[in-house]
């Protein structure tokens, strides 16, 4: 198979003819830990109620509230105490007229009482340690306890049969809880996808090894794992393959397990750029170029497993800021998809660019930008430094990217342009 000659397409093109390609991973059952990050891909029914039974929220006295009508620290009621209730524990005597039950947090509430007095609001705290407190015979009430007071009743929180978690929602800490809260201890999730990563290049060198002259580390694969490994997926390194047709071949058959494979360089027009061409012998090619910069040498295609899978195939340029942009623009919406998650979509705001950011060629400029606050509450972006694609440190700095159009030569100092926030959290001033 030759490889075909194209003109550049979109990125939204681009992002829409490599989705058409990815469906949601098979399910598995997860222990909950396992599953943070992981898609519910069934509904989860409560089999019992939560609270199972009436009980207090504080720590106090369980009380009947008539007996507590009109109680001031000048004229307490007092009542008798004629018992202690822990939490987890069961009190069958019921509370009658004029008694009191010294009850903890979380303890079921005793039949008969129908309100809780928090220890503040009696003599508790007068009385010195617990030991003495738990010897009293009598607790006077300073304040009268409206009915219901201070008790959390059963059911209030989960019934029994209700859906407490619907499928497709994405298990966060909060439903880790719940799920435990039910005695769950796993659950069904999509498969997280396994993607495996391979650098190309004779001038790479695994971090660790000594460097030899006109040599540089692998940055791309560890920075593209990482953000494999931050969006849900299990990165899995396949090490360096050598600019030749023969070792390329034989490292992308050892990745054609995963759920898709990525390769970082050999996909530009160098003598020695010999991804396409490998794909084009082996496997099949959708495109190879996208109208952005940086990344415009973006190929994706697929090759076939063993097992008669079609294996995607994303081959991100050799640069390392188009590397992790690219991975971030079409790779990131990959993974959500199979995770069987939606939103990937990053949050676009408007801010006040402070420099002048230059587009030279007709291309949409993803220029590494810091956003922040200013004092009037609009948002102001600064560029991150020297624009190159081989600058990493200015991805690093960076907590947005500008989308400037292809038809926008220039965004002037005091410019309204889009940014689209990768960190996300509210930008400081």
């Amino acid at each position: 198979m030759t490889f075909p000659v194209t003109s550049m397409i979109s990125v939204e093109e681009a992002r829409a003819r490599i989705l058409a390609f990815f469906e949601r991973l098979p399910v598995e059952r997860q222990p909950l830990l396992d599953a943070l990050g992981q898609v519910l891909a069934e509904a989860v029914v409560a089999p019992f109620d939560i609270p199972p039974l009436d009980n207090t929220a504080m720590d106090g006295y369980a009380v009947r509230a008539v007996d507590t009508s009109g109680a001031s620290e000048r004229e307490p009621q007092e009542l008798r105490v004629i018992a202690d209730l822990a939490a987890g524990y069961v009190m069958e005597t019921p509370v009658g007229p004029g008694d009191a039950v010294r009850i903890m947090t979380g303890a079921p509430l005793p039949p008969g009482a129908d309100a809780i007095v928090p220890f503040e609001e009696t003599d508790e705290p007068l009385r010195g340690v617990n030991e003495a407190a738990r010897r009293a015979s009598v607790v006077r009430v300073f304040k009268a306890a409206a009915a219901g007071a201070n008790i959390r009743y059963r059911s209030e929180d989960v019934r029994q049969g209700q859906t407490v978690i619907p499928a497709g929602r994405p298990v966060r800490a909060s439903e880790i809880g719940v799920l435990a809260s039910i005695g769950l201890t796993t659950v069904p999730v999509f498969r997280r996808p396994v993607v495996a990563i391979l650098s190309t290049g004779d001038e790479i060198t695994e971090p660790g090894e000594p460097l030899q002259p006109g040599r540089i580390y692998d940055a791309n694969a560890h920075s593209v794992a990482a953000l494999v490994k931050s969006y849900g997926g299990i990165p899995r390194l396949l090490g360096i393959a050598h600019d030749t047709v023969e070792d390329l071949t034989r490292k992308i058959h050892e990745g054609l397990d995963a759920d898709m494979l990525v390769t970082s360089a050999g996909v530009s027009r160098g003598d020695f750029d010999v991804v396409k061409d490998v794909l084009a012998r082996e496997g099949a090619i959708d495109f190879w170029t996208v109208r952005m910069k940086p990344g415009k040498p973006l190929a994706f295609g697929s090759f076939m497993a063993p097992d008669g899978r079609r294996v995607p195939h994303l081959g991100l340029p050799g640069n390392p800021v188009s590397s992790m942009v690219s991975f971030e623009l079409f790779g990131r919406p990959a993974i959500f998809k199979m995770l069987g998650k939606s939103g990937w979509e990053r949050p676009v705001l408007r801010a006040i660019t402070r420099d002048a950011v230059v587009n030279t060629d007709a291309r949409r400029f993803y220029a590494r930008c810091i956003v922040t606050t200013g004092e009037d509450g609009r948002y102001y972006a600064d560029l991150t430094g020297p624009q190159g694609s081989g600058i990493l440190t200015s991805m690093s700095a960076a907590n947005g990217l500008t989308i400037i159009p292809e038809d926008q030569p220039r965004a002037e100092p005091g410019d309204e342009i889009d940014v689209m926030m990768l960190d996300w959290e509210q930008p400081a001033g």
